[in-house]
């Protein structure tokens, strides 16, 4: 089974992303909570700043700051669905 990647992604507003995946599902994370959880974020509470996001070598969230974001965790935020049991075997 394929890793989830990000295959698309545009700013929306505040700390908001619409995310199309590479399983053909799409929607939007709001991602404030984790810009306020974890110090190497901090810069990105300036939404400015958060906008300025690009698709790192995984393909998935990633910013200059050394911030991203796992994409199977940004599937679950935005589909609601776990990941796939295989796919968590092979993430282990």
């Amino acid at each position: 089974m394929e890793c989830i990647t990000v295959s698309q992604a545009r700013y929306v507003q505040d700390y908001r992303i619409w995310i199309e995946f590479s399983t053909g599902e799409s929607g939007e994370a709001d991602l404030k909570e984790l810009v306020f959880k974890f110090p190497i974020a901090t810069s990105l509470r300036d939404p400015v700043k958060f906008a300025k996001f690009h698709l790192d070598e995984w393909p998935t969230l990633a910013w200059d700051c050394g911030f991203d974001v796992d994409p199977e965790y940004l599937y679950e935020i935005v589909t609601g669905k776990p990941t796939p049991e295989p796919m968590k075997e092979m993430l282990r």
